[in-house]
């Protein structure tokens, strides 16, 4: 059975039985009809994923994969921050009327900064320690950047990624600061699998673990009932996950770069309200 699943049940059940309501404050996030979206939760949920074993994409329900990858693509590759450039739609209501999400993820990866080597943003400098340092304990990156989070149309939910080479093995840790568990969770997890296995390949490393870091993981009010019928389903196979192995370079990769074979999921209809 996928491993992606059993963490999934296994967060969402510890959230519904041992979370925390915040329904006695006002809370930021409100439902298209102008109501409260309140939030049960857990603090500090870390999951480890073992990318050498298994790729972690849940058949609960369907992960549009390349939808997926063509946001990571977006931000670590293009480091747009508008979404003319992006094939999607599920960052327009954050855009304003040129397309803009203001000083926020892709922005923050192409900032230029100066090292020894020479200048270099945030992709490039990963892409430069991993093949030419990758003993080094500082390769990460981090676009929380306080000084410009007020012109951020949201402030970045995972925020940051640490690498780190064992032997010939990638490992990364994925930080995230909030996590709507219905909404984006597996979305996150396939993104930065995607990502750390994309970075082993072009650095001649193979891919080993998936830290992911979760400060606060989250049901919203009106992802309960839904949540409560996702869980109860019986877990499927986890499909086969293959790159293309003639890429050698970041930035060749496409979302057509890979296969998912034999990827069987639960179908899913239901809508899923999105609080903002």
């Amino acid at each position: 059975m996928s491993i992606a699943d059993n963490i999934f049940i296994s967060n969402c059940k510890d959230i519904l039985e041992n979370g925390v309501w915040d329904t006695d404050r006002d809370v930021r996030p409100r439902w298209e009809d102008g109501s409260p979206a309140h939030t049960i939760k857990k603090f500090g949920i870390v999951n480890r994923y073992d990318l050498s074993k298994e790729f972690p994409i849940l058949t609960l329900r369907r992960t549009y994969l390349k939808t997926s990858v063509d946001e990571l693509l977006w931000i670590w590759q293009a480091k747009s921050n508008n979404i003319k450039d992006l094939r999607g739609h599920i960052w327009d209501q954050w855009a304003d009327e040129n397309g803009s999400i203001g000083k926020a993820y892709g922005y923050q990866l192409g900032i230029k900064h100066h090292y020894k080597e020479g200048d270099m943003d945030q992709v490039d400098r990963v892409l430069y320690d991993l093949k030419n340092n990758p003993g080094s304990r500082r390769i990460m990156t981090n676009i929380y950047n306080f000084a410009d989070l007020s012109e951020m149309a949201l402030y970045p939910c995972a925020y940051s990624m640490t690498f780190n080479v064992s032997g010939n093995t990638l490992n990364a840790i994925l930080n995230q600061r909030s996590q709507d568990m219905l909404a984006a969770n597996n979305w996150n997890v396939c993104q930065y699998a995607v990502l750390t296995m994309m970075l082993a390949q072009v650095s001649g490393l193979v891919p080993g673990e998936l830290m992911h870091v979760i400060a606060d993981a989250h049901i919203y009010d009106r992802h309960v009932p839904i949540i409560e019928r996702l869980i109860e389903k019986e877990p499927k196979p986890a499909p086969k996950f293959t790159l293309d192995a003639s890429i050698d370079d970041f930035y060749k990769f496409t979302r057509d770069s890979f296969t998912l074979e034999n990827y069987e999921y639960h179908e899913f209809n239901e809508k899923i309200p999105v609080a903002v």
